[in-house]
C-alpha cells in the first residue's frame, strides 16, 4: 500500500488494531489490508513488589493503555496527516495467567497478582494431582484454590474471575469474554467442546465444597470464545476509556482477547497441528500444535491452546543465551586490551560463524549455561560449567559450538518426552536472539528437534502485530475459513523466509553431545551447591 492508499485505509476506518500488555512494554500495531504494520505506538512499564506479591496497579495499567494509544494517534498523524477515529476492528492481549478477582459491583478484590508470583505451589502440586493434569503455579486457578488453602477472607465475594486481557475487553465492551488460547492458561480446556473442562470442574467444585462458598466455579470464569468469534463492540465509555481525548468512536467491533503465547503462535505462523514455534533468547520454550491428545500427564510440559482451539504442548527451559553473551563480553574486554574495536553484535556474528567449523560432537566439549535453576533437567540452582577432558579438541570453533548446543540443550530433553508420545512435527518456526546470525542457530534448532526450522527474514512486530492480524481476521474472514488458512494462504504467502532441514551429520553429533550432558547433570548439580 502506498501512502495515500493508507491514509484512504485509516479514514474508511479499513484498519486493524492490536494491543498488547508484556511485561515490562505495551505496544499497539496498526496494519492495513496487505496486513503489514502502518503504524505503532508503546508505553514502557514495569511490575512492581508490593507485600510479597508482583503486580500492576489498576491506575497503571489504564494510564499506560492510554499513553499507548495516543502515542500509536501519534504516530498516525506524523507519517499520515490524519487522526484515527474507527477501525474495522481491534483486540487486546496480554501475558497470560495470574489472578484478577472482581466482586458483585465489580470492584477489585485484592491486588493483581500476575504469572510471575510462584507463591502456588501446594495449590498446583494438589490440583495436578487431582485432575491428573499439570497445573502451572501461575495458572489463575493455582492462584484461587492457594487463596483458598491460605484461608484469604475475600475469596466468599469473588463473582468474577479473569485474565489482564479479559479485564481490559470487559470494561471497554461490556462483554465477559476471553479467547480460548488465553482461556486455557486459566483452567484446563476441552478441545472437543473448545471451553473450560466440565468433568475437572466438577472435580473443583467437589473439593471446595467443605468451605460452603456461595458460588460455583463455572460461575466465576468468563465465556470462551475461539478466533473470529463475535465479542462484542466498543461502548461509549469503552472509548473513552481507551481514548479520553473523545475522538475514538463508538461501536467499533473487538475480537475475542488473547494471551501473549497464542499472539506469538499467530505471528510466527504456527496455529495449524504439526507445526510450532521456537522462542529462544534469555529463556527458550516451544509451542507443539498437537493432531492428538498425549497419553498422560508430563509434569514438564504445559498444556494450552491455539486461539482457535487445537491443543498446544508448551516445553519452558529459564536458560539460553545470557551465558553467551556473558562470554561475548569478555571477549570484548579482550579485544579491547589489545586495541581491537569492536561490538557486541559483531563480536556475536563471528563467533556464531566460527561454531559453524567446529566438530558435530563439539570436539568432546561439555557445557552447562545454567545461570539460574533449570525444572527441566531437575536442577534447583544454576552455575555455568564448562567441561573438556584431555582428549577433547579445545577449539574456539568447539566451545562456540558447545555453547550453541547448551541453549538449546534442556529444551531438546523436554521436546523428547513428544517425541516418545510419537508426536510428529512438520515445522518449528524460530524467532529471538539465538537466530539473529542467519543461517547458525537455525542449523542448531534443526539438529536439536530433528525437524525443520523456519525462519522469516523480516521479521513482524511480535505479539501486538499477531493481535493485529487476530482482529483483522475477526473482522474479514471469508466463510468458513479456518485461522490456520487465513495465516498460511494470505497473511504469509508472500513473506521472506528460509527453512533449514535438520543436517544427519549435526543430528548425530548433537546426540553425542546431549548424551555427555545428560550423563553430567550430577556434576552440574554439585557444583551448584557446593561451590
Amino acid at each position: 500500500m502506498n501512502q495515500n492508499e493508507i491514509r484512504q485505509a485509516i479514514l474508511d476506518g479499513k484498519t486493524a488494531l492490536g494491543i498488547e500488555l508484556g511485561s515490562t512494554r505495551i505496544k499497539a500495531v496498526l496494519i492495513g489490508a496487505d496486513y503489514e504494520p502502518i503504524a505503532s505506538g508503546g508505553h514502557t512499564w514495569e511490575n512492581r513488589y508490593e507485600n510479597g506479591i508482583w503486580t500492576y496497579s489498576q491506575n497503571d495499567i489504564w494510564s499506560g493503555l492510554q499513553d499507548c494509544y495516543r502515542d500509536l494517534a501519534e504516530n498516525v498523524r506524523s507519517k499520515y496527516g490524519v487522526t484515527p477515529e474507527r477501525f474495522s476492528a481491534i483486540g487486546f492481549s496480554a501475558m497470560m495467567h495470574g489472578y484478577l478477582p472482581f466482586d458483585e459491583k465489580g470492584g477489585l478484590l485484592v491486588p493483581f497478582r500476575t504469572w510471575r508470583n510462584t507463591t502456588t505451589q501446594k495449590a498446583a502440586e494438589q490440583l495436578s494431582e487431582l485432575f491428573q493434569f499439570n497445573i502451572p503455579m501461575r495458572w489463575s486457578i493455582a492462584h484461587l484454590y492457594q487463596a483458598i488453602l491460605n484461608g484469604e477472607p475475600h475469596v466468599s465475594s469473588v463473582r468474577y474471575l479473569t485474565t489482564l486481557s479479559g479485564y481490559l475487553h470487559w470494561k471497554l465492551t461490556g462483554r465477559r469474554v476471553l479467547g480460548v488460547g488465553d482461556a486455557s492458561g486459566m483452567f484446563p480446556i476441552d478441545s472437543q467442546t473448545g471451553t473450560f473442562d466440565c468433568r475437572m470442574i466438577g472435580q473443583f467444585d467437589e473439593l471446595v465444597a467443605p468451605h460452603g462458598y456461595p458460588w460455583k466455579l463455572e460461575e466465576l470464569l468468563p465465556q470462551v470464545l475461539s478466533a473470529g468469534d463475535d465479542a462484542g463492540v466498543l461502548t461509549e465509555e469503552g472509548a473513552r476509556l481507551l481514548d479520553p481525548t473523545g475522538t475514538l468512536r463508538a461501536g467499533i467491533p473487538v475480537c475475542p482477547p488473547e494471551g501473549d503465547a497464542g499472539t506469538g503462535m499467530v505471528a510466527t505462523n504456527s496455529v495449524a497441528v504439526r507445526t510450532g514455534n521456537v522462542s529462544a533468547g534469555t529463556s527458550i520454550f516451544a509451542m507443539a500444535v498437537l493432531e492428538k491428545k498425549l497419553s498422560r500427564m508430563h509434569m514438564e510440559i504445559d498444556m494450552v491452546t491455539t486461539p482457535s482451539g487445537e491443543p498446544v504442548a508448551m516445553v519452558h527451559c529459564n536458560n539460553c543465551t545470557s551465558e553467551i553473551n556473558a562470554w561475548a563480553d569478555l571477549f570484548l574486554e579482550l579485544a579491547d586490551l589489545l586495541g581491537v574495536k569492536s561490538d557486541m553484535g559483531s563480536l556475536l556474528t563471528a563467533l556464531n560463524r566460527r561454531s559453524l567449523e567446529g566438530d558435530a560432537d563439539c570436539g568432546g566439549l561439555v557445557l552447562y549455561n545454567y545461570l539460574s535453576g533449570e525444572p527441566m533437567t531437575g536442577l534447583e540452582n544454576g552455575s555455568p560449567l564448562l567441561y573438556r577432558g584431555p582428549e577433547s579438541r579445545f577449539t574456539l570453533a568447539n566451545f562456540m559450538r558447545a555453547q550453541m548446543y547448551s541453549a538449546v540443550a534442556a529444551l531438546s530433553v523436554g521436546m523428547r518426552i513428544l517425541r516418545e508420545e510419537d508426536i510428529a512435527m512438520d515445522r518449528f518456526m524460530g524467532h529471538g536472539g539465538f537466530f539473529k546470525t542467519p543461517g547458525v542457530g537455525q542449523r542448531y534448532m534443526a539438529a536439536a528437534m530433528n525437524c525443520p526450522v523456519t525462519v522469516m527474514e523480516t521479521a513482524g512486530e511480535g505479539g501486538a502485530w499477531g493481535m493485529a492480524l487476530l482482529a483483522h481476521y475477526a473482522a474479514n474472514r471469508a466463510s468458513g475459513e479456518t485461522l490456520a488458512d487465513y495465516l498460511e494462504k494470505r497473511v504469509f504467502a508472500r513473506m521472506q523466509m528460509t527453512t533449514m532441514q535438520p543436517d544427519p551429520a549435526d543430528v548425530k553429533g548433537f546426540a553425542e553431545f546431549l548424551a555427555r550432558y545428560e550423563a553430567g547433570l550430577a556434576v552440574e548439580k554439585a557444583a551448584a551447591a557446593l561451590i
